[in-house]
C-alpha cells in the first residue's frame, strides 16, 4: 500500500482544483466548505471571566 502524506494530498488537490476551475472558481469552491470555524464566538467570549496576566501566570 502506498502512503501519501497529507501535504501531498493538499498540494495535488489544490493544483487539480486550480487547473479545472481557475483561480476564481477554486476560491469559490473552497469558500463553500469554509464554515468559519465552529461555535458562537460572540456568546462564548462572555461566558469566560477576564483573566489578568497575574492570574494566568499563577495558574497551576
Amino acid at each position: 500500500m502506498n502512503t501519501v502524506r497529507g501535504s501531498e494530498i493538499r498540494r495535488t488537490g489544490t493544483g487539480t482544483l486550480l487547473k479545472a476551475l481557475g483561480p476564481l472558481g477554486m476560491a469559490r469552491y473552497l469558500e463553500e466548505y469554509d464554515h468559519g470555524g465552529t461555535g458562537d464566538y460572540t456568546k462564548e467570549k462572555y461566558e469566560h471571566p477576564d483573566y489578568s496576566i497575574e492570574d494566568i501566570l499563577n495558574r497551576n
